[in-house]
């Protein structure tokens, strides 16, 4: 098990299940409650509010939560005294500066899925709301937390390849991922989100910043919206899947294909409509966003992108997110003074220059999202609450607020088409 690793059992020392509310209740928000209802003995969800009627319904009923523990708003929830000992919040990325704070101020512990915020200045006000209130705060940086990842920042930290020099690491976002998310999803508009690399990857951003171990100095980025454009809608195509679109069943983004024909009870389709129906994942898909073209939805964030990372100390690191791609995923490539490691998920190769051996280590992958980190972040913050030990959580608001930071100056960089020192934007 990595040393660095917070393991997936949690303190017994209370029997008291800690009550927590969940502030959103979209993809992300039903994930995390699911994670704590499989706890039952050390937390329960105590409360929910979210605008959607539909969405909240299902989330109240599926916890069993009484009328007056249910929300339209987060604003109602923290208007009331005090009820629960912590808060997750998995509103949009825009709306998470407002109720974290409000969160922290009034005394509950937080829970924040990523981004942080979607500006530097929030990023700082949700990190001096940590520092006033003293409560625990974890951000939902889930490869820290992953087996395989943590392995791998062990097997470096011990030296294996020597002192770290450079490194490369790619997010393959996958087509099919890309369209839904940030093309036609809640993710394809910068105005009604944020960019592409926050929202996407300020995961391998922060990973990257654990991995070297020291301040990142400088960094350059370039990327573009290159091809899900209205100019490269296929000819015979349509404004919607279901408007008679000539090539539709053969296109890889086929509305119809994905979120109506197939199985509908996992993700992406789950998204569509809380009713899984093919009667209503086909309506849902006529009227919804899922259903627009992909050349013709009116998005505006990169379809891949490129930032180049210099660290204290000389090290240097590339990262790449693409959406060109079969399948997800990520691959790093460490590059030592004593030799490399290639990183495939689950599958690390080392080899030593002195010896020239290969040595391959399979990381048997943990059930969950994010390959058992989700369930790892949920776990090490409520242990951090319950034993009052804030060095359990490995992503606090600190270190979030240090490597959103660099997220942040790559994409100056990309805008400002220059070099971003990081003592630019270091408050």
């Amino acid at each position: 098990m990595s040393k660095s690793l917070p393991s997936r059992s949690i303190s017994r020392a209370s029997s008291k299940p800690l009550a927590v509310a969940v502030f959103g209740a979209g993809g992300r928000g039903v994930h995390f409650g699911e994670l704590l209802a499989k706890i039952p003995t050390q937390t329960r969800v105590a409360a929910v509010a979210e605008p959607r009627a539909a969405y909240r319904e299902a989330f109240a009923k599926k916890h069993g939560l009484g009328e007056g523990a249910v929300f339209k708003d987060w604003r109602e929830f923290l208007a009331r005294p005090k009820s629960c000992d912590a808060v997750i919040v998995a509103t949009m990325d825009r709306e998470h500066v407002e109720p974290s704070v409000a969160a922290l101020d009034q005394g509950y512990d937080l829970l924040l899925e990523k981004p942080m915020a979607v500006t530097i200045e929030d990023c700082r006000a949700i990190e001096a709301a940590q520092r006033r209130s003293k409560r625990a705060v974890a951000v939902c940086h889930s490869l820290r937390y992953h087996k395989a990842f943590a392995t791998l920042k062990n097997l470096l930290d011990e030296g294996r390849i020597g002192k770290l020099v450079s490194l490369d690491q790619l997010e393959a976002v996958a087509f099919l991922h890309q369209a839904h998310s940030f093309v036609r999803g809640n993710w394809g508009r910068e105005a009604e989100s944020t960019f592409m690399l926050m929202a996407k990857s300020c995961h391998d951003v922060d990973y990257i910043c654990h991995l070297v171990g020291a301040p990142c100095l400088r960094v350059s980025s370039f990327g573009s919206l290159s091809y899900f454009r209205p100019e490269h809608a296929p000819k015979g195509s349509t404004e919607r899947c279901t408007d008679g679109c000539a090539v539709e069943e053969t296109c890889p983004y086929s509305a119809i294909r994905h979120y109506v024909n197939g199985n509908r009870e996992i993700w992406p389709a789950t998204a569509v409509s809380p009713d899984h129906s093919h009667a209503a994942h086909l309506e849902a898909i006529r009227k919804g966003p899922y259903g627009r073209c992909v050349w013709r939805a009116g998005n505006d964030v990169v379809d891949h992108q490129v930032v180049a990372m210099e660290f204290k100390g000389g090290i240097t690191a590339t990262f790449t997110m693409t959406a060109f791609t079969q399948t997800g995923g990520r691959k790093i490539r460490l590059h030592g003074t004593e030799g490399e490691m290639e990183f495939f998920e689950n599958r690390i190769v080392v080899r030593p220059f002195a010896s020239g051996n290969t040595e391959e280590i399979l990381v048997k992958e943990e059930e969950g999202g994010h390959g058992g980190g989700d369930d790892r972040v949920v776990r090490a913050w409520l242990r951090a609450i319950r034993e009052k030990k804030a060095g359990l959580i490995l992503t606090n608001a600190q270190e979030s607020l240090r490597s959103h930071t660099v997220v942040f100056a790559a994409e100056k960089s990309r805008r400002e088409g220059r070099t971003v020192e990081l003592s630019e934007l270091r408050g």
